[in-house]
C-alpha cells in the first residue's frame, strides 16, 4: 500500500474509535450497527488490497474519522485508481461475499454479506491522492485513508458540480466545514 505516512492516532481518539463514530446514524447506534460497518470496510479494503491496486478510503466515514464528528452516512465509499480491470475487482469482491448492485460509469456499489453497502470509485482525479494517502489502524490492521487535505479538495470539486444534487451539494459543503475545524460543542444545543 502506497502511503505518505502513517497516522496511529488522529486528535484524541484512534483511528478505530473515529470510524465507529462515523458510522453512528443519527447521532445513535448499536455495537451490532458499528461493527457492521466496521466488518464491511475491513473486508473490502482486505479484496483491495489484496488485488494489488491502490486505495483509499473516501466519503462520510473518513469525514467522520478526520474530523471526529459523528457523520451519518449510508456507504462506505473507496476510491481506486482509474486504470484497473472492473470485471476483476468485481469477481474478487464478489468472491469475498459481497454482492455487486450496480455499475455505473465513475462507481461500482456492492452490499457485503451484513448488507452494509460499500462503493468503489474511480476517476483520473482520484489518483494522486490515492497515492498520498495515509493508512490508520482499524482492529490491527491498516487501511489506507485519503489524506484531509485531499478530502477537503475533493468535496470542493464535488460541491461545485453544477449537475450534482443541490442537497448533496450542501452536505459537500458543510463536510468541508467539518473538515475545517468547525465542529460542534459537544453540549452545544442538542
Amino acid at each position: 500500500m502506497a502511503a505518505a505516512g502513517k497516522v496511529e492516532e488522529i486528535g484524541r481518539a484512534t483511528a478505530r474509535d473515529r470510524i465507529l463514530i462515523a458510522a453512528r446514524r443519527d447521532g445513535e447506534a448499536s455495537m451490532a450497527d458499528d461493527h457492521d460497518k466496521v466488518a464491511a470496510l475491513l473486508d473490502a479494503a482486505a479484496v483491495l488490497a489484496s488485488l494489488g491496486c491502490g486505495y483509499a478510503l473516501i466519503g462520510g466515514v473518513a469525514v467522520g474519522i478526520h474530523s471526529g464528528v459523528p457523520r451519518a452516512t449510508l456507504d462506505t465509499d473507496f476510491a481506486i485508481p482509474s486504470g484497473p480491470d472492473h470485471k476483476r475487482l468485481i469477481d474478487a469482491m464478489v468472491a469475498a461475499g459481497f454482492k455487486c448492485v450496480g455499475e455505473f460509469e465513475h462507481s461500482i456499489n456492492f452490499r457485503h454479506s451484513n448488507s452494509e453497502p460499500v462503493q468503489i470509485a474511480f476517476d483520473p482525479g482520484f489518483d494522486a491522492m490515492i497515492a498520498r494517502a495515509e493508512t490508520i489502524e482499524v482492529r490491527d490492521r491498516e487501511v489506507s485513508i485519503v489524506r484531509k487535505d485531499d478530502l477537503v479538495a475533493m468535496k470542493g470539486r464535488a460541491a461545485a458540480d453544477p449537475t450534482r444534487r443541490k442537497s448533496k451539494s450542501l452536505r459537500d459543503q458543510a463536510d468541508i466545514e467539518l473538515l475545517r475545524g468547525d465542529t460542534p460543542d459537544p453540549d452545544e444545543g442538542w
